[in-house]
């Protein structure tokens, strides 16, 4: 699987903790490892594991500065599930769309 592949984004941002992570990325901007697991209530470790499976799916960037590594969030990646998300709206919009021309057909 290569990043931007829908399902490795729906089974990377499954996990509970790992989807926590990357919206702490997306609502608070650029953080640390250190940052991220003060607030992750999980190990720095598990963190940095997490880290790497959204890297690994195109979710997150990493930027080294000095010993530090900060990793922000990247929103484009999302596109993917974006476009399935609409697909589905409209199928499903256009299936309630039949079942109410059948209810109104079925009243008369």
């Amino acid at each position: 699987m290569t990043p931007g592949d829908p399902d490795l984004l729906f089974r990377t941002l499954a996990d509970p903790t790992r989807r926590a992570i990357f919206e702490r990325l997306c609502r608070d901007g650029e953080q640390t490892v250190g940052a991220l697991t003060a607030r992750a209530g999980v190990s720095q470790p598990a963190v940095s594991k997490h880290l790497g499976v959204l890297k690994l799916a195109g979710l997150v960037r990493d930027r080294p500065e000095g010993r530090q590594t900060h990793y922000s969030a990247q929103l484009a990646a999302l596109a993917p599930l974006t476009d399935w998300t609409r697909q589905m709206t409209g199928f499903w919009e256009a299936r309630f769309d039949g079942l109410e021309d059948l209810l109104t057909r079925m009243d008369q």
